[in-house]
């Protein structure tokens, strides 16, 4: 079943390209089917890229989602036009009585700073404490997976000696958990970060379990044992040349960035990278979508803060 999108949306052309199943809101609304409602807040600096990769994996599963995109208000981001923003992006103010099926919250580049010193902390909190009350399951990515540990449960995010970045094995922990149902024993998986968190801070929370881990990466994969959130400390939804868009950005910049580890073939720059990591990242928001969300979610939204209401306490 597709994705239903805002007519005019960027990402339509490669969608179209791609032969990615999506549907404008006109045809979805003549059909007699409840789709998912998932909200996103984009935090990444190029939003119609990002805006592509998600799509890309909430499209390729037999459920019908309709996605509404959030920006930031207290935060105007410096890579996209105002203009665009009002074309495709609300702020939270603008729905903030709705209810929805899921929340996404991506990655940002701001993870160097403390995160009391991000200029829309404030706001993130905020919509993260809504969330709690107002959406059944939410994923978090990267950065936005440090932020919610943080918020949430007091993990800290602790620095890298150097940037993490590259394609690095990973290895299921716990297959009997329905969010792993269908991984290989081991997978692959992008990463691009600075700071890190530590598996040890995150056995300390009991409300927390760790799904995967890398030897080279660290804990990737964590949910919730009531399983209302999930938080992945990589990049499942990269494309092939993400990983070469910002080495070659931090070379212009003047960091001298290492090449990306186990990402170009024989490590030769010159050579475009082979996408490894697809079919994990396909079936990890396929799990997330049916198991976490549309297998719980309650048909009508207006019961969710009851049905939240109802589900067993966090243990701490």
């Amino acid at each position: 079943m597709p994705v239903t999108i805002q007519t005019g949306l960027p990402a339509e052309e490669t969608l179209q390209q791609e032969n990615i199943f999506y549907m404008k809101k006109d045809r979805a609304s003549a059909q007699d089917i409840r789709p998912l409602q998932v909200v996103i807040l984009n935090l990444m600096p190029q939003k119609s890229v990002t805006e592509t990769q998600l799509i890309r994996l909430l499209g390729n599963t037999p459920l019908q989602v309709e996605v509404t995109f959030l920006s930031t208000a207290s935060y105007q981001p410096k890579n996209t036009t105002v203009s665009y923003l009002k074309s495709f992006y609300q702020h939270f103010e603008d729905i903030r009585e709705q209810k929805f099926d899921a929340l996404i919250v991506t990655g940002s580049p701001v993870e160097k700073l403390r995160f009391e010193e991000v200029q829309y902390w404030p706001e993130l909190t905020t919509i993260l404490d809504w969330a709690e009350e107002n959406v059944f399951s939410s994923l978090f990515i990267c950065w936005g997976a440090q932020a919610a540990l943080y918020h949430y449960y007091k993990v800290e995010k602790r620095p890298l000696e150097k940037k993490l970045s590259g394609i690095y094995t990973h290895t299921v922990l716990t297959p009997t958990e329905t969010l792993v149902r269908g991984f290989d024993d081991t997978f692959l998986a992008p990463h691009s970060r600075h700071t890190t968190v530590y598996g040890q801070d995150v056995q300390h929370v009991g409300a927390l379990k760790i799904l995967s881990s890398s030897e080279e990466a660290g804990i990737y994969l964590i949910a919730s044992k009531d399983e209302r959130q999930v938080f992945i400390t990589g990049h499942a939804e990269y494309d092939a040349l993400t990983l070469d868009a910002e080495y070659k950005r931090d070379q212009k910049a003047g960091l001298r960035p290492d090449k990306p580890v186990n990402y170009y073939p024989k490590d030769n720059e010159g050579r475009i990278p082979l996408v490894s990591w697809r079919s994990h990242a396909n079936l990890l928001f396929s799990n997330w979508l049916n198991y976490f969300v549309y297998q719980r979610t309650p048909y009508a939204l207006e019961d969710l803060s009851l049905q939240v209401r109802q589900r067993p306490p966090l243990e701490y």
